[in-house]
């Protein structure tokens, strides 16, 4: 029976916090190069540049690529066989993320409740886990730190059925009409489509983990993938929300089935800080 160690997770969920602060994974950096050959826009042209800067100077000086550094969703994957010894997974993965944002001197964010005192947690804890079982013997952990400028502006809504790809496409649209600027365009849009109403809005930040320029593998969702994307880029809303071709450097969606009467969907804006990063602990290669 494969194991693995509470203390192995806590210090590569450690890594990970903070690895995903300094540093933009390169899917990310190349977009950006892509979307500075392709804008129209002076201003969004020298925007694209200092983001490019920004990202060399969070890697050499070692400092947050930007300073919220957000509630961290954390998705595992993990075989049915798998035990982990010392602890249990889901208390090995907090004392991963508390330990990256005060060694990493990361913003803690996170407040312990939502209405009354809001008093800051002062380790960004607690995450928010979400595990996957698997029949392989594996053990995949991936972390997305989403800032709260983005995570405000998403939206879900449940459409019926007659609603059909056009209202859809009209909500996507409108969504990202309506944040503007306040999501800090570029953007990547994460949307879930049928399930119910909790487990779009789950695909929608799931998405958010492929890499930039990955399209889904079903053709005729990646069809649909690239039709929003430009429809998203046509409102002119631009880089910093100050106009220019390229408000949005990818959509990213997924499918569940869903109910005859349904058809739940969920929009989850990830802003140009587009952090995510994967740990194989089990089963092949570490790699994002």
């Amino acid at each position: 029976m494969p194991l693995v160690s509470a203390a192995e997770i806590t210090a590569k969920v450690r890594d990970l916090c903070i690895a995903a602060a300094y540093e933009l994974p390169q899917d990310v950096v190349d977009a950006f190069r892509r979307a500075l050959k392709r804008e129209e826009s002076p201003q969004g042209r020298a925007i694209f540049e200092e983001l490019l800067r920004n990202a060399e100077v969070a890697v050499a000086e070692h400092i947050p690529y930007c300073q919220d550094t957000g509630v961290v969703a954390v998705f595992v994957k993990k075989g049915t066989r798998v035990t982990v010894e010392g602890g249990t997974l889901t208390g090995a993965i907090t004392e991963g993320v508390r330990r990256g944002y005060t060694e990493g001197y990361l913003r803690a964010s996170v407040v312990s409740e939502p209405l009354f005192e809001r008093k800051n947690t002062g380790d960004n804890t607690p995450p928010i886990v979400h595990i996957e079982e698997t029949e392989e013997d594996e053990l995949v952990i991936s972390i997305v730190p989403k800032g709260a400028g983005s995570e405000n502006m998403s939206r879900l809504v449940m459409l019926t059925p007659s609603a059909g790809w056009e209202g859809i496409k009209k909500e996507v649209v409108e969504t990202v009409r309506r944040a503007g600027a306040n999501p800090c365009p570029p953007i990547v849009v994460g949307v879930g489509i049928g399930g119910n109403f909790e487990m779009c809005a789950y695909m929608a930040k799931h998405s958010l983990l492929r890499n930039l320029g990955d399209p889904n593998p079903d053709p005729r969702v990646a069809a649909l993938e690239q039709e929003l994307l430009d429809e998203v880029n046509k409102t002119g809303i631009g880089p910093a929300g100050l106009g220019g071709t390229v408000t949005a450097l990818a959509v990213h969606i997924e499918t569940y089935p869903t109910h005859i009467a349904c058809l739940p969907l969920a929009i989850n804006l990830g802003c140009h800080a587009y952090r995510h990063k994967t740990a194989v602990l089990l089963g092949g290669e570490n790699h994002g």
